[in-house]
């Protein structure tokens, strides 16, 4: 131990003796005392910034710490990397918290809190992992890392890494502490295990109620996130009026913390919106800014602006909404896969558009397109208003072009939009609509090829399935043999996958036989997967129509019984009937034909009647037709005069007569 350290620690221990431990206030003013006298005293300047601490006064702390300087960071890494952590400085509270890892347990739980806030899930489960498998050094803290872990798992399931989470089920013990039911909740939400999220939470809130340690105004505040999850479930499976009972006992104005009170007020509002949008706006935005170190996760976060945006939508703020959603995207990357971004390109839209939908926000729409020709959420808007109007074609172009401008992009972010599951899966939508089994084999194999050549642990697995499961229905090798390696890498990754095991058998069975010849074995037989009370032979005995076996010699004609029944008599309906009609006469099957046409037509006069030959195609032409100029129709006109096939020898007029005009 050096000088100062020793320096620092009979400092520490007389300012110890002189006040009481539970009280801080009086710990704070003895360090102060003792500053006065030494500004340098490390050992005061220590006890102060625990004290600080302790009465929760965390950038009082910060500033002690950073007037202190490097000695006395040094000597307090653990405390000055908890008061980063809760001033909001979350980046360099992960940079102290991992130098200092090793000098003791405490670190490790201030990195994985800070990891955690900064929405690294995984990195933080990690760290929770590690401390649960040491022995634990205080007081309830494996009931705290339990807690920790359950949150960790629910976080990575909202944020799109379920597969990362060993606990998909809530266990009993789970169902033993509010905050653990809690935790099981909202996991069972973000898999979207709805009915099973509105049982955890009712748990949740009884265990809080029947807690002894909790004092009533504990009580009241914890209760208060367990019942604004309850809305939204509630809201969710459609049961609108006990959401909304829920939120009338929520007294949002009463509740202390600000981004609780935000979330109430979200939700409240969600499930009882009032009628004029002005003050639905004006109640949304009454919540003040929220704090630093207390700000929701981004899909909270992008949740919020949306619903914001939506308000000022209703208002008929166009403009405002645009020129916001504007800047929002100036920080933002191009073309992206994030929720909160593409959902703000739609926002966006509806802008720029004015909530007009059909040909008009059409229109509107593609020429912010031109402005920004990647943006995905503006192209699965323009997608989707195609389809509204049932215009498959057009977008199944707008999606190729864009594909086709990624894939000469040399940017790795642009290729990972190019092959996004979500993407792959729409043009794959569309082109099924229209019947087009190559396009689709052709797209799932790009995709497959490009996960698998990038990394086989990255590629999504529901990618895999469905580009295996499409490339089976070819009848090429190269397609089946890129088949059999889809469905051995997911075989790899998980060795028990049924479904995997028989497509390769199916991919495999046709091109390379001997590969899967034991495996196909494995397979359970036809018979097994059919239910035993089904019998198919009786089906196909009783429920198959068959067609009645011709007797022999019959050929195809219809049997005696069926040609011998008299026809039956077809009725009309009266006002249907011409006045004269005559049930006794037979009617004249030439009617439906114009009169010139009918057999039974005459023409009148001597230019009648050769118009009438001239008309009849194929027919002779007598000189009588070709003295009048007339050709058979049909025939392209002859003569030197220009369009009627007219002849060229008109006669003369008449002497003394001159034009009428």
């Amino acid at each position: 131990m050096t000088a100062a350290v020793a320096s620092a620690a009979q400092s520490l221990s007389s300012l110890l003796r002189q006040t009481s431990l539970d009280d801080h206030d009086e710990i704070l003013k003895a360090a102060n005392g003792a500053l006065k006298k030494s500004k340098t005293d490390t050992g005061a300047q220590l006890v102060k910034v625990v004290a600080l601490l302790k009465l929760d006064r965390y950038d009082d702390a910060l500033r002690v710490l950073e007037e202190g300087g490097d000695q006395l960071k040094k000597l307090a890494q653990l405390e000055y990397a908890y008061a980063l952590y809760k001033t909001g400085d979350l980046q360099k509270a992960e940079e102290v918290a991992k130098e200092a890892k090793g000098l003791s347990r405490g670190m490790t739980h201030v990195e994985a809190q800070a990891t955690y806030r900064l929405e690294k899930f995984a990195q933080s489960l990690s760290l929770y992992r590690e401390l649960a498998q040491q022995p634990t050094e205080v007081e309830n803290e494996e009931n705290d890392l339990k807690i920790n872990t359950g949150a960790a798992d629910a976080q990575l399931e909202w944020a799109g890494y379920g597969d990362l989470v060993h606990k998909k089920r809530p266990s009993r013990d789970d169902l033993e502490a509010f905050e653990t039911a809690y935790n099981a909740a909202c996991g069972s939400i973000a898999r979207g295990e709805l009915q099973q999220a509105e049982f955890l939470l009712q748990r949740a809130k009884d265990l809080c109620n029947a807690a002894e340690e909790l004092s009533t105004e504990d009580k009241e505040a914890e209760i208060v996130p367990i019942t604004i999850q309850q809305m939204f479930v509630l809201s969710r499976l459609g049961k609108t009026e006990q959401a909304e009972k829920l939120g009338s006992e929520i007294n949002a104005a009463n509740i202390s913390d600000p981004t609780t009170k935000k979330f109430a007020q979200n939700n409240i509002l969600a499930t009882n919106l009032p009628e004029n949008p002005f003050l639905a706006q004006r109640l949304f935005n009454e919540t003040p800014e929220l704090p630093k170190n207390d700000l929701p996760f981004s899909f909270q976060s992008a949740i919020l602006r949306q619903n914001g945006y939506a308000l000022d939508l209703l208002s008929m703020k166009y403009p405002g909404v645009a020129r916001s959603t504007a800047s929002f995207f100036e920080n933002q990357p191009c073309p992206t896969t994030s929720p909160s971004v593409n959902s703000a390109s739609v926002v966006h839209a509806a802008a720029a558009a004015q909530n007009q939908v059909g040909k008009a926000g059409l229109q509107e729409i593609l020429r912010v397109l031109e402005r920004r020709p990647n943006d995905v959420g503006l192209i699965l808007t323009i997608i989707q208003l195609y389809l509204l109007t049932n215009n498959h074609g057009s977008a199944i172009s707008l999606l190729e072009s864009f594909f086709k401008r990624l894939e000469t992009s040399t940017s790795e972010a642009d290729q990972d939009v190019r092959f996004a599951p979500g993407l792959v899966g729409l043009l794959v939508s569309l082109y099924r609509v229209q019947g087009r089994k190559a396009h689709v084999r052709t797209e799932f194999a790009k995709s497959a090829s490009y996960w698998r050549q990038k990394s086989t642990a990255k590629a999504p697995a529901s990618l895999l399935r469905a580009a295996g499961a499409a490339l089976l229905e070819s009848s090429k090798p190269e397609d089946l043999t890129l088949a059999g390696e889809i469905f051995d890498d997911l075989l790899e990754r998980e060795p028990n996958d049924a479904f995997a095991a028989a497509g390769r058998v199916a991919a495999y069975s046709t091109i390379q036989p001997e590969k899967v010849h034991s495996e196909a074995a494995k397979l359970p037989a036809a018979n097994r997967l059919v239910p035993s009370m089904i019998d198919a032979v009786d089906l196909e005995e009783g429920g198959v129509p068959r067609a009645p076996a011709p007797p022999v010699g019959a050929g195809k004609k219809r049997p005696a019984d069926e040609t011998n029944k008299p026809a039956v008599k077809k009725r009309f309906r009266k006002s249907r009937l011409p006045k004269d009609y005559d049930p006794s006469k037979t009617p004249d099957p030439e009617r439906w034909l114009p009169l010139r046409d009918r057999s039974t037509y005459k023409p009148k006069g001597k230019k009648g009647k050769q118009k009438a030959a001239a008309l009849t195609q194929g027919g002779v032409v007598t000189d009588k037709v070709a003295d009048a100029g007339l050709e058979p129709a049909g025939v392209e006109g002859k003569g030197k005069s220009g369009g009627g096939g007219a002849s060229s020898n008109k006669s003369k007029k008449k002497k003394g007569k001159g034009n009428k005009w």
